[in-house]
């Protein structure tokens, strides 16, 4: 029978959190196939990682560092949090692989998700769900790399990794060891099924505009350089594109086009997307976070997107990002089985940079995601990307909320 056990955890030092955590786990005696954690970046995850393979020396493990702290069924914590979800599936396999992204980041992922299927010998099968998390940068390349094995017939889940104020500190998790510029790849043959779902919390604010001009960046790591597909846009319409992104939301971002900077925490509520097709008639959109603008008005995103591309400009509250995650929980449980009652638990990736917009009620995010649960226990963590399912391909976003919901065995 397929459980899920979900514990969290909080110290002023990484020691005296483990020293906690290992009270609570000595009352149990776990036999987990595959192990979740997500933790605050100023934690010594090196000693997470002793601790945790020490622990469960034959469970593949994944995760790593989440802006700001955590998310569970009992609520938020702050960034000196761990939580560590425990999936106990005998009749179910998974398997786990990590690596630094050096080189090409869409080959290293294909390498990757080879080796997750040879460790729990399911080589050559489609898995149920691939499930990532990664350091922020390649995610487009990464998901292409996996797409080359397995296309959409499965989906691709996951988060680009956080720390608390977008100053690199982002770290990986998997079973050789926490990284900082890192990929990990989780392969989910469970025994029973598993729901997910992927949203954006944004609806169309009216503006729209074609990419005419992009900088010259490389594509990935292995230094191939484009002027068709990149994060960032030179030109709208054949105009500036700050000009046009600050006309499209009421001049939010005119103190800073003289100069240029961040604008990251001024766009949070009016981002870009594209159209990612229709379900039901109803259009679905890709979110992409404006992060900075130039001196030349360029403006670059934590997105890739490609010259002749259509953009929206879209916008965003409070309210709808609350609740809005919620909704996603419902959509991935509507996947599984009729009659099985609650899922037995859930993973659920809500977008950094939304925490951030709804402040003080992300309290309320996780309550909505707890009743949508039927409280069953569950681990969210915040991300700088997240990665899923839309409409019918894989691929990355910004701003975005997936959520698992595992079933419960027969």
């Amino acid at each position: 029978m397929k459980q899920v056990h979900v514990h969290v955890v909080a110290g002023e030092t990484t020691p005296e959190l483990l020293h906690q955590l290992d009270r609570e786990l000595q009352a149990h005696d776990y036999s987990p196939r595959i192990a979740f954690v997500f933790y605050g970046c100023d934690l010594d995850d090196e000693r997470i990682h002793e601790y945790l393979t020490g622990r469960f020396p034959d469970t593949p493990i994944v995760g790593g560092s989440s802006s700001g702290g955590v998310m569970t069924h009992c609520g938020i914590t702050d960034a000196r949090s761990l939580a560590l979800m425990l999936v106990d599936d005998e009749n179910g396999d998974y398997g786990v692989a990590a690596s630094r992204l050096v080189g090409d980041a869409s080959q290293v992922a294909e390498s990757l998700l080879e080796q997750a299927l040879a460790q729990c010998n399911c080589s050559g099968q489609l898995p149920e769900l691939i499930w990532i998390y990664q350091a922020p940068g390649h995610e487009e390349a990464v998901v292409e790399g996996l797409r080359r094995i397995v296309g959409d017939r499965c989906p691709i889940v996951g988060g680009s990794s956080a720390d608390n104020d977008v100053s690199g500190r982002w770290r990986q998790f998997g079973p050789s060891g926490p990284m900082a510029d890192g990929l990990v790849v989780a392969v989910l043959f469970p025994s029973s099924r598993i729901g997910f779902a992927f949203q954006g919390g944004y609806e169309p604010a009216g503006p729209s505009g074609v990419v005419t001009g992009l900088g010259f960046r490389p594509s990935s790591n292995s230094g191939v350089i484009t002027a068709t597909s990149g994060r960032e846009i030179k030109s709208i319409d054949g105009l500036p594109a700050a000009e046009v992104y600050d006309r499209w939301t009421d001049s939010r971002i005119a103190p800073k086009l003289a100069t240029g900077g961040s604008i990251l925490a001024d766009t949070t509520m009016c981002p870009l997307a594209i159209d990612a097709g229709r379900v039901d008639g109803v259009t679905n959109y890709l979110l992409i976070h404006p992060d900075a603008i130039s001196p030349s008005r360029t403006l670059t995103t934590f997105r890739s997107v490609q010259v002749g591309t259509r953009i929206y400009a879209m916008k965003g509250d409070r309210r709808r990002l609350i609740e809005r995650a919620g909704r996603v929980v419902r959509q991935a449980r509507a996947q599984l089985e009729p009659g099985r009652g609650a899922p037995v638990g859930g993973l659920v990736v809500y977008c950094g940079g939304c925490r951030l917009a709804v402040g003080d009620d992300i309290g309320e995010v996780a309550a909505t995601v707890a009743r949508a649960f039927d409280g069953a226990p569950f681990i969210g963590c915040f991300t700088f990307g997240e990665q899923g399912l839309l409409v019918d391909r894989n691929v990355h976003g910004n701003l975005m909320i997936s959520a698992l919901a595992f079933g419960r065995s027969a």
